[in-house]
């Protein structure tokens, strides 16, 4: 039902990521909010690698509620502070997604809305 879209007359994705994805004749769609790094006992972890597992422990909660999986991600937003390393924010996600590539935006702000949140993601799921 979600077919990626990288076509050849184009450079090829930067990372683990493609271009688009096409998704034919979905029942359900769920948009998320900006997942913030809070985890279930309130607490928010220093370092912006354990955040971003925090983040997708919590996408992967809304997943479960709803019935979907991972593979069911056709788009990931992720914001990070300006300054803060990338690798453990992308390493975070592509363990989270096993292989499987949606189409991904990296987007660097100058803050976050609590200064202690490093980044945060959003995420398109259909299926």
């Amino acid at each position: 039902m979600n077919r990626q879209i990288s076509p050849t007359s184009i450079a090829p994705p930067a990372a683990n990521y493609v271009h688009a994805v096409l998704v034919e004749q979905p029942s359900r769609w769920l948009h998320t909010s900006g997942v913030v790094p809070i985890a279930p006992d309130g607490s928010t972890p220093d370092g912006v690698g354990e955040q971003a597992e925090v983040v997708w422990r919590n996408i992967a909660a809304m997943l479960d509620e709803v019935g979907m999986v991972p593979p069911d991600i056709v788009s990931v937003v992720t914001f990070a502070v300006v300054g803060e390393p990338l690798g453990p924010i992308m390493a975070a996600r592509d363990a989270f997604l096993d292989g499987h590539l949606a189409a991904s935006t990296l987007v660097t702000v100058p803050e976050l809305a609590q200064p202690q949140w490093r980044m945060e993601i959003a995420v398109v799921a259909a299926n």
